[in-house]
């Protein structure tokens, strides 16, 4: 008979929360309230390495006593191998990432960044103690609330991060996600405070929002914080000849249209994180599961199906803007995306290679959709490291 108190229920509390977690690395949830898991779980796989273990350790000390025991330790092996995975194929991710690079800005492309901007890049893709510490925090200067305009009298504001001292730097516009419908030029700050600590200016800019406005309203709003930071380059300290534009999710959609219209304003790079790129593709062929719903995501956008609005669908997709003579393109997506599935990114890739254009996709084997909402998870430790490289390059 098993005592249900002390020793024997922190042992069972430690290896049913070490499994339970650990499962949503390899599952994907149906749901909208438990997708946080899917997204999460591998992000903070060192952290259920080390649950996994010491339910291990607690239960072999038990071993002995009887089945109770031993199926304790199985149930924390199972937890251990899948908290496992992600580091399991990261050096493997590594070579593939360092490959495409190489492949897409050329062999020895990093001897073309100055020293100066160098020295400043993570040196390392992945560094354990940071999944648990955080990534360390630099200076920056910081100016939220800048108005840039108030279409249908919506008071529309950008966020400005700036290096810590006076200058003229390269600038990264970016454009939040949120599937249209939500979202804030203060959405992922730790970002934009991490590249200003570095040298570049970015400015986080809104948009107005679905169901009450729909395309192209949103895409209107990125053109008009384009044009409002050319206007003001020289005050916001950006060199206009030195500008990328950054997205996730609905905001990368945008950056996307933005930067591949035939008017577009120049730009010298686009960083694409796991944004929709064939609406009516995504439409037609949604995940499984599919935990946001993503068609209801798309008509809430849009307005209606593809059926009823055909010309909307193919005007909102970047896909259908590929052309020659496009920004080089940074692709960043998860494989086991269930709401901007990867092979959507992979589509796009392959036609801008057969325009005659630079992209280089990353797909991280085991990351989920807005994976990098975890800034020192694992997935989000790869993908900067390499993110940092290619817009160091596009804007040397």
């Amino acid at each position: 008979m098993i005592n249900w108190t002390g020793y024997p229920l922190l042992a069972l509390l430690l290896s049913a929360t070490g499994l339970f977690l650990s499962i949503w690395i390899v599952i994907t949830a149906p749901i909208r309230v438990l997708f946080p898991l899917s997204v999460g779980a591998p992000e903070v796989s060192p952290w259920l390495i080390g649950l996994n273990t010491l339910a291990i350790l607690l239960s072999l000390a038990q071993i002995q006593a009887g089945w109770f025991w031993r199926g304790l330790v199985g149930c924390s092996l199972v937890g251990l191998l899948l908290s496992s995975l992600p580091l399991l194929q990261l050096p493997t991710t590594n070579q593939q990432f360092a490959a495409n690079l190489e492949h897409g800005l050329g062999m020895g492309y990093l001897a073309k960044i100055p020293a100066a901007i160098r020295i400043q890049m993570r040196p390392r893709i992945f560094v354990l103690t940071e999944v648990f510490t955080g990534i360390a925090a630099r200076s920056w200067r910081y100016t939220p609330g800048i108005q840039f305009a108030a279409p249908d009298g919506v008071p529309l504001t950008m966020d400005m991060y700036r290096p810590p001292t006076k200058g003229q730097y390269p600038g990264i516009v970016v454009i939040y996600g949120g599937a249209w419908r939500s979202g804030s030029p203060t959405d992922n700050a730790t970002f934009n405070r991490y590249m200003a600590a570095r040298g570049y200016t970015v400015v986080a800019i809104s948009y107005r929002l679905a169901p009450h406005y729909r395309f192209p309203a949103q895409l209107e709003d990125v053109n008009a914080a384009l044009t409002f930071i050319r206007q003001h380059a020289a005050e916001y300290e950006i060199d206009i000849n030195r500008m990328a534009i950054l997205g996730r999710s609905a905001g990368a959609h945008l950056a996307m249209l933005a930067a591949y219209q035939p008017n577009a304003l120049p730009l010298q790079a686009v960083v694409n994180y796991y944004g929709p790129l064939d609406l009516r593709g995504g439409y037609q062929d949604p995940p499984s599961p599919d935990p946001l719903k993503v068609r209801d995501i798309l008509k809430t956008f849009i307005g209606g199906t593809p059926d009823e609005l055909p010309t909307q669908y193919q005007l909102a997709s970047p896909i259908h803007f590929v052309r020659s003579g496009l920004p080089p393109t940074l692709l960043v997506y998860g494989s086991r995306d269930h709401v901007v599935q990867a092979k959507f990114g992979r589509q796009l890739r392959d036609r801008l290679h057969a325009s005659g254009n630079t992209a280089i996709m990353l797909e991280i084997p085991w990351a989920e959709h807005a994976f990098d909402a975890i800034f020192s998870g694992v997935s989000n430790q790869l993908a900067l490291y390499y993110t940092e490289r290619f817009l160091a390059w596009a804007l040397r």
